[in-house]
């Protein structure tokens, strides 16, 4: 394991003098190590070095071609590591190790494989409509970008974020949640390992409230990306707006899983298990509620609940673990309690809603399954963040168009059905900024990824990171000597 730092800047660890915050293991509510808050100075100190590091060039004005050979040593680099990183992200977060390794750690170097190849690509527009000019349209990088990960998926989600912010020439400060940063301060080390010029990747840890706040507010962050709750997406959204700063929010979401009873059941019933218990149940774009068309509820749901309690619990560093611990007491004590409200609410409590058996140590909860009756239940409507599913039946596509909608999420719909018109029609009415059908969750990098309503504001993948970490610049040149009007000239 690593030694956490309060940051990395200009490719040096620095220790700060702020809070001390502890950084436990959720399988085994050991402390794995401390650091001090970065606080306002060294965020200062990061944003300037970023600042710096884009004034002078150093990586921006390198050919496209440097840039792309860096960010394919990069991923190399992440690749050649995955055994490292993956263990970290596993102690750090609960996550299995099979996970940590074949989906986050993956995901990680991909991303950086993929905007290599993207900015070898791009292009301006030509506009040559107007007699006397050419006008063309050029895109530049922003400066420098404040880039907040979050705690269920900081490897992965956090390397998106890096790729995306210098494959178009910005620098950057990245602030991990405090609750899970050593897996991105190991990243931010592979960065510097594999080339990098220091200050283009700066790193800052520390409370939200401290650190993450005067990160949004400084004067040298130029644009924000933040990956979290709605809540806090709000706040930040708030402060960055007062000073006009871009923002990319990928906030919460309680997407539903529509199985009609045309899916191919066996199809459906293995996804809807992968869509709300992988990752612990802890990903914004979970399946976390489940409309099943009421005429096969008597075939699927006591399916689901079979192997739902056959899911494997246990420490995340074993190989045959499906389900690891929550991240932190407080998420399990959160999981627990709705539970709890689940049934004060009239829902039943099909299976789990208890601590994890036979693990004295560890924040481990039981895979958890509640039937609501009422699509306006609170477990039907709040994000819960664990493995909880919700249960709710449905008569027709109306009814679960109805239902699914009926949020104010809006990240994501899983659509199961062999009946292309129901397939098309569903994609139409359903009010979420992205729909999975008949295919659990996957990410195009080329497509835009982002939520609608409380699920975030503006996206990533692709065009969508070109959009938001690069700005336009229209420039227009005679294409011959203009005969001006003579202002002023003695007639």
């Amino acid at each position: 394991m690593i030694q956490a730092v309060s940051a990395i800047i200009d490719g040096k660890p620095r220790q700060g003098s702020g809070a001390t915050i502890a950084i436990t293991d959720p399988a085994t509510e050991a402390t794995l190590c401390e650091f001090a808050d970065a606080g306002a100075a060294l965020v200062d100190e990061a944003a300037q070095a970023a600042r710096r590091a884009f004034a002078d060039g150093r990586w921006r004005s390198l050919p496209v071609e440097r840039r792309q050979d860096l960010l394919r040593r990069i991923a190399a680099r992440i690749e050649d590591a995955a055994d490292e990183l993956a263990a970290i992200e596993t102690a750090n977060t609960g996550i299995p190790l099979t996970q940590a390794k074949q989906r986050h750690v993956a995901r990680a170097g991909y991303n950086f494989r993929f905007f290599a190849d993207y900015i070898g690509q791009t292009s301006g527009t030509l506009y040559d409509q107007a007699p006397a000019h050419l006008t063309l349209v050029r895109r530049q990088p922003v400066g420098v970008a404040g880039l907040i990960a979050p705690w269920n998926a900081p490897v992965a989600l956090g390397a998106m974020k890096l790729a995306a912010a210098i494959a178009f020439g910005n620098s950057c400060v990245i602030k991990p949640s405090e609750q899970a940063p050593l897996g991105v301060q190991r990243l931010v080390e592979l960065l510097h390992e594999a080339g990098l010029p220091d200050g283009v990747v700066n790193l800052v840890n520390g409370l939200g409230h401290v650190t993450g706040d005067a990160l949004v507010r400084h004067a040298d962050v130029d644009l924000v990306s933040f990956t979290g709750g709605t809540t806090t997406g709000r706040v930040i959204q708030s402060v960055a707006g007062e000073r006009l700063k871009p923002t990319t929010m990928e906030l919460g979401g309680k997407s539903a899983n529509i199985i009609f009873d045309s899916a191919d059941f066996e199809r459906a019933l293995d996804a809807s298990l992968l869509g709300i218990f992988t990752n612990n149940g802890q990903q914004c774009l979970a399946g976390s509620r489940i409309l099943v068309q009421r005429s096969i509820a008597d075939r699927f749901v006591p399916a689901f609940l079979e192997r739902t309690r056959r899911i494997r619990i246990g420490a995340p560093t074993e190989s045959a673990t499906e389900l690891g611990p929550v991240a932190s007491a407080r998420q399990r004590d959160r999981v627990l309690d709705y539970a709890a409200i689940a049934v004060a609410d009239g829902g039943e409590l099909l299976t789990g809603g208890r601590r994890g058996a036979d693990l004295p140590r560890g924040y481990y909860v039981e895979p958890t399954v509640v039937l609501a009756h009422d699509p306006g239940m609170r477990v039907c409507q709040d994000e819960i963040f664990g493995p909880f599913a919700t249960l709710l039946l449905f008569d027709d596509p109306d009814d679960a168009f109805r239902i699914a909608n009926g949020t104010s999420f809006g990240l994501v719909s899983y659509v199961w059905t062999e009946d292309l018109h129901l397939a098309l029609r569903a994609q139409e009415l359903l009010e979420s900024g992205v729909v999975w059908i008949n295919t659990p969750m996957m990410r195009e990098l080329r497509a835009p990824f982002g939520g609608w309503k409380d699920s975030g504001v503006g996206a990533e993948g692709g065009a969508a990171c070109e959009a938001f970490y690069t700005r336009q610049k229209t420039i227009s040149i005679a294409r011959h000597p203009l005969a001006l009007a003579a202002l002023g000239r003695p007639r």
